[in-house]
């Protein structure tokens, strides 16, 4: 305790402001905001962070951490990875093996359907932000999202630009403020500019600046509303590039950035959406049936 005391004064005399979660005063967080940059290669992002690229990646991974994060078990495409990432299940299980070949992920098993029956529909906000539209689908029944879209409280596919998805974020968190709450954001650009001019453009380089560029400013909203000392934040991505090339037929190394103090391992994209829901302090171990992943706090 003696050692504690000191610390606070510590921060006190620099004035640095301390999350209340990290201090263990509120050991879970109160709201979790997952980003994904579509396509964004871990060697890519590595190189533009050493050059000092992407300044608000690195400040979310100074006060948590900075892992590699591996694609296992599916085609290293949108669909089957968001899926994985979204639901803690590999393909066998979703349903999602690619971006040609899926069928709805079975009702319940999405982290927003499991965030909202464990809190109830009346306490706590599932929002879902896409910029893409045909690789989130939700308007019939054999569309992967097609059971989550209707339990989430704010489902949006089709946005078309990554700022009308920053934008419509922090319009969304003024909203719900008042309430816990899980936001998952989709960035495109960095795809998008990876097909059409190469994984070793600038044009790729620039979106994956613009996409930390947007990241902060969804920090800087939760600062704002003085929401960030009780939220955590996890940036990862559904899968890479193909080194210097415009496709991306193997790249299953990405990464995951957080500010969650209690640091994360190395892991897999089945392991994202345990490490959330126990962050939440819901108990993964009760899940039916078993995820794939584990928490990677654990």
């Amino acid at each position: 305790m003696k050692r504690f005391a000191l610390f606070l004064a510590f921060c006190a005399a620099l004035c640095i402001t301390v999350p209340s979660y990290a201090l263990g005063l509120n050991e879970r967080p109160k709201d979790i905001v997952l980003i994904g940059w579509d396509g964004a290669q871990l060697n890519h992002v590595k190189e533009c962070l050493g050059r000092g690229e992407l300044p608000y990646l690195k400040k979310l991974s100074s006060e948590g951490s900075f892992v590699e994060i591996d694609v296992q078990g599916h085609q290293t495409e949108t669909e089957p990875g968001f899926a994985q990432i979204l639901t803690g299940y590999k393909a066998e299980t979703s349903g999602v093996r690619s971006n040609e070949k899926y069928q709805a992920i079975p009702k319940g098993y999405t982290i927003f359907e499991r965030l909202e029956d464990h809190f109830g529909h009346d306490k706590f906000v599932t929002v879902a932000l896409y910029n893409k539209g045909h690789r989130f689908k939700s308007d019939s029944p054999d569309k992967p999202y097609y059971n989550a879209a209707k339990e989430t409280d704010v489902f949006k596919n089709g946005l078309n630009e990554d700022q009308r998805v920053a934008s419509e974020a922090e319009r969304l968190l003024e909203e719900y403020k008042g309430r816990p709450f899980f936001f998952f954001l989709q960035f495109a650009a960095i795809d998008s500019k990876g097909h059409e001019f190469g994984e070793n453009s600038k044009e790729y380089n620039d979106a994956l600046i613009a996409c930390d560029k947007l990241t902060g400013d969804i920090v800087k909203k939760l600062k704002d509303l003085k929401l960030y000392d009780t939220t955590i934040i996890y940036v990862t991505a559904d899968h890479g590039f193909d080194e210097g090339q415009k496709g991306h037929g193997y790249a299953p190394y990405v990464f995951m950035a957080t500010n969650d103090p209690r640091g994360i391992r190395q892991g897999f994209q089945s392991d994202v959406t345990p490490t959330i829901l126990d962050r939440f302090g819901v108990d993964v171990g009760k899940i039916s049936p078993p995820l794939d992943g584990k928490p990677l706090t654990k």
